[in-house]
């Protein structure tokens, strides 16, 4: 009876937490994020062996190609929607931002032997999301103003009309909050439904933690999507007029 209380008493949302120099610090979001980017260091590596061998041989690797295609409708993303001239390192951020958060959320399948089951994915913590969301907006505005200038930048925010200033305000606030907790609402619900799943009788618990891991790992990829594209979608305000553009 204990162990079924104590199966039933999952505590979600709850983070390990380091203290140090009296500021608390969530270990599993930082073990998470190291482990993310320790394993996109290693593609990376894997992708520059990929490219030497290839121009040895003069046939491109697997890894090559699914990175190249990948680059490839990035490209195609920035240039539809600002032109790549405009930004250059939108594509190499939006990219970056991509795989990261795609990693980030599927190490979530990788089991711990304790508890946690499996490695909570970074994203799952709010305080990620909102720095990744603050570094978009904060890096488009800047880059705004040195393309545009501090006045042809901010002219939209009295266009039509300047009583629309107002609202533009409120719209440029809350821009970070809903690209961070957007990531943040769905990869969290998956924490809380492989809690649920967990209740299940151990005969029965491998069917539905199955079904969902594969579902998880469907939505981890769907959010790093819509986080990329959102961040080429939010450079596009520092696109050129076309009347300056003429």
């Amino acid at each position: 009876m204990s162990g079924h209380i104590e199966a039933i008493n999952v505590q979600v949302g709850e983070h390990i937490e380091w203290h140090v120099f009296g500021i608390s610090l969530h270990g599993d979001t930082i073990i998470g994020t190291v482990v993310a980017g320790l394993i996109i260091v290693a593609l990376g590596l894997a992708l520059r062996r990929s490219v030497m061998s290839s121009a040895k041989t003069g046939v491109p690797g697997r890894v090559q190609l699914i990175w190249e295609s990948i680059v490839g409708e990035v490209e195609a993303q920035v240039e539809g929607t600002m032109g790549i001239k405009t930004a250059p390192f939108v594509v190499p951020l939006a990219i970056t931002l991509f795989t990261f958060i795609l990693i980030a959320n599927w190490i979530g399948i990788i089991p711990t032997g304790h508890h946690p089951e499996y490695m909570p994915p970074p994203a799952s913590d709010v305080n990620l999301t909102y720095a990744l969301a603050l570094f978009v907006i904060v890096s488009m505005h800047v880059t705004g103003v040195r393309k545009k200038g501090f006045k042809g930048y901010y002219h939209h925010m009295i266009t039509p009309s300047p009583i629309m200033l107002p609202l533009n305000i409120i719209e440029e606030l809350v821009k970070p909050f809903t690209l961070a907790l957007r990531l943040f609402g769905n990869i969290f619900a998956g924490t809380i439904m492989v809690s649920l799943i967990a209740l299940f009788p151990a005969w029965l618990l491998w069917a539905p933690e199955t079904a969902w891991k594969l579902f998880d790992m469907f939505i981890g990829l769907i959010q790093a999507f819509i986080f990329g594209l959102l961040t080429v979608i939010y450079f596009a305000s520092v696109r050129p007029d076309e009347e300056a553009a003429h």
